[in-house]
């Protein structure tokens, strides 16, 4: 099994941002989770079943893509558009910084990641 390429220190900051940006006494209805798939990084909300004819499924929806290159040791940020087309963020240029990309996601000043 390959390890990612994803630096250990970033991958806790991305985890850790995600942790505090729900409070725990709403972590029955919103959680947010973080999936790595090789050097992407994708954030996703998850919120929980709101109708029983639904089943009790929670309902997944991608948030952003923190994309890193580990031959330049820089991260992208990347939205995804209503037809799940992930594109490049134009607001940050790629950074070695994880931590200013999640700023910006928390910040949200274009609306693209928590609508």
């Amino acid at each position: 099994m390959s390890r990612s390429p994803v630096p250990d220190v970033d991958l806790h900051r991305i985890r850790r941002f995600c942790d505090e940006r729900v409070p725990a006494a709403a972590r029955d209805q919103v959680r947010l989770e973080v999936e790595v798939t090789g050097s992407k990084v994708t954030i996703y909300e998850l919120r929980a079943p709101w109708n029983p004819r639904y089943g009790p499924t929670w309902t997944k929806s991608a948030v952003a893509s923190l994309r890193y290159s580990p031959t330049h040791r820089r991260w992208a940020l990347f939205w995804i558009d209503h037809n799940g087309s992930w594109h490049r963020y134009p607001n940050a240029e790629p950074t070695a910084t994880v931590a200013e990309l999640l700023a910006e996601i928390g910040r949200d000043p274009t609306a693209v990641f928590w609508g």
